[in-house]
């Protein structure tokens, strides 16, 4: 895998073919193997191995980019030939700044930048195929005692991502992961479970497989209720998942546009006491690039205090933009929070590490997914959330489907397995009703970022139908 000494190498070598103002490179690398099963076997194993530059040169404020695979002197000249050429044809951007140098990119006084622990794990990038066919073996015998089938995918990867430009900055970050993801199948009936780690060590698939199949084996022959609004007890898995659809929306971009749910809604209390939300690429728990788009440097800031929405994030563009606005007498000093993607883009910016807090209402305590079900009367225990929608972009109203786990909940035991059930929920409301939660933990879904995030017990959660499975 591409190496910082080689990139800062390659670097130099393409500043030589440059005539534009500014010029930067983004490297990315990854190696990556997965091993896949299905009906008890695995039937695919696959690695590869790929680095590739983005090339962006500015001439006066008109930028364009354009990449390369292969790092050999012509390859090099044709990317900065091709990047030259697209800039000069394009129209100013009076917005695009400068490049920033090191000192600009790694913070200010005001907010300052997060550095998070080593995030490399020889142990997750040495796994074999012969380590996760041997990870598959036990999920498969899990699943052969409890006369189920089972399919997923067991990954491991390790990446590098490093960013240089013209004006002396130079960042890079090198990661490993391991992903493993199992669904457990029944005759009438599903289980699964994913999780995903930097440090391989820390995931237990056999554990994993045990409870997707346990999911399987209690949702047998599932009963049917009908639609209405319940309690749910969504697991960390499914809370993800839904509130997923709101974090675009924390932009500074998106409230220039008009467009964000958050429009004339910061600093007000949008949701419960017990609902603060940061973005925190140093929690111990996250994972990702400690710097942004254009090198830099990323910023904890907290979204959600107690409720009140706080603030959202810029890259540096969009903060310039924003610090003589409206808006800024709401929230005070504007700066960029290092939560850019590469230019040119139209999107702006995103929170990427959501880090849910684990403040309790007054007099409350975390609650395990098991003492929320103890203190259920009757409800609706959710594994995970697809197919998600948004119906209404205001007030974030998105609809979508359980499954792979869904029970009934009756006099604090979980009674039966159900048919999925379909829903229409404002997250705004949603979060409005939590009555308690968990620990935050590290989760992972399918229609969302990985987040760490707690489980939820909410009130009044809106099914409108019931599936035929």
């Amino acid at each position: 895998m591409l190496t910082r000494e080689q990139a800062a190498g390659i670097f130099d070598r393409i500043r030589r073919f440059v005539s534009a103002d500014e010029v930067e490179a983004i490297f990315t690398g990854s190696r990556f193997a997965l091993t896949r099963f299905a009906n008890n076997i695995i039937h695919q194993n696959v690695e590869e191995e790929n680095s590739v530059v983005s090339i962006r040169t500015n001439f006066a404020g008109r930028t364009a980019r354009a990449t390369a695979n292969q790092f050999d002197d012509d390859s090099l000249r044709r990317a900065v030939a091709a990047s030259e050429k697209l800039a000069r044809v394009q129209a100013p951007d009076p917005d695009l700044l400068p490049m920033p140098d090191t000192n600009e990119a790694d913070g200010t006084a005001n907010m300052a930048a997060v550095i998070p622990s080593s995030r490399f794990f020889e142990r997750t990038a040495a796994l074999t195929p012969g380590d996760r066919a041997e990870v598959v073996r036990r999920v498969v015998a899990v699943a052969v005692r409890q006369g189920l089938t089972t399919a997923g995918i067991f990954s491991n990867s390790e990446s590098c991502e490093g960013i240089f430009n013209s004006r002396g900055l130079a960042k890079w970050h090198e990661q490993t992961l391991a992903e493993v993801s199992i669904t457990m199948i029944g005759e009438d009936s599903s289980g699964w479970q994913k999780l995903n780690s930097t440090d391989a060590s820390l995931l237990d698939p056999v554990r994993l497989a045990e409870k997707a199949a346990q999911k399987a084996v209690d949702s047998r022959h599932p009963r049917e209720v009908g639609p209405g609004r319940y309690t749910v007890i969504l697991e960390p898995s499914a809370v993800l998942d839904i509130v997923g659809f709101m974090f675009w929306d924390y932009s500074g971009v998106a409230i220039l546009d008009q467009r964000s749910f958050l429009n004339d809604r910061i600093g007000t209390k949008l949701f419960g006491d017990n609902i603060s939300i940061w973005d925190d690429v140093g929690h111990p728990m996250q994972a990702g690039s400690p710097f942004d788009g254009e090198g830099v440097q990323r910023k904890r800031v907290q979204l959600v205090d107690h409720g009140v929405v706080k603030r959202v994030v810029y890259a540096r563009a969009t903060a310039q933009k924003m610090k003589h606005s409206e808006y800024a007498a709401k929230v005070g000093a504007i700066e960029s929070t290092g939560h850019g993607f590469p230019l040119p883009n139209e999107i702006g910016e995103m929170p990427m590490n959501i880090v849910f807090s684990s403040n309790q209402a007054a007099n409350d305590k975390a609650q395990t997914v098991e003492q929320m079900i103890a203190d259920t009367e009757r409800g609706i225990l959710v594994t995970r959330l697809w197919y998600i929608r948004e119906v209404d972009p205001y007030e974030k109203i998105v609809t979508g489907m359980t499954r792979d786990g869904t029970f009934l909940v009756e006099n604090g035991k979980v009674q039966d397995g159900l048919r999925n059930f379909r829903f229409n929920e404002s997250l705004i409301a949603m979060l409005s009703n939590v009555e308690s939660m968990s620990p935050p933990t590290r989760a992972c879904g399918e229609e969302s970022l990985d987040m760490v995030v707690p489980a939820m017990k909410v009130k009044e959660f809106n099914f409108t139908e019931v599936t035929k499975f």
